[in-house]
């Protein structure tokens, strides 16, 4: 699925980047938790929290992902729209709960990461 279809299905708000909204993403994973994205993320996923610090950018470049979705209409710092910029990760903000918000991306096709 493409980020920007991601998009529309989450009525989200682009925050950076988005000059890469036709990026492919191939699987979900919502979690406030990074120590649970560091153990089970495996491929080029978009990461779904609501956690707004910079250890949520830090893990998603480590773990290679292309988009994260904060939700709750969450907003990163401009500190952490920074360091998304330069990883070129695309950053979006829905007023969706995680809940919601997965399943939609669930509907639409996307698995959870590590399954295909």
């Amino acid at each position: 699925m493409k980020i920007c279809t991601l998009k529309e299905l989450l009525d989200a708000e682009v925050l950076c980047n988005e000059q890469l909204l036709e990026k492919h993403v191939y699987s979900a994973c919502g979690s406030d938790m990074m120590s649970d994205v560091l153990a089970y993320v495996k491929d080029q996923a978009v990461l779904l929290t609501g956690l707004v610090n910079s250890q949520v950018i830090r893990t998603a470049e480590m773990m290679d992902m292309v988009c994260v979705v904060f939700v709750r209409s969450k907003q990163p710092t401009a500190e952490m729209v920074k360091l998304a910029e330069e990883s070129g990760l695309v950053l979006l903000s829905t007023k969706k709960r995680m809940y919601e918000a997965c399943g939609i991306l669930y509907s639409g096709g996307l698995v959870k990461s590590g399954e295909k």
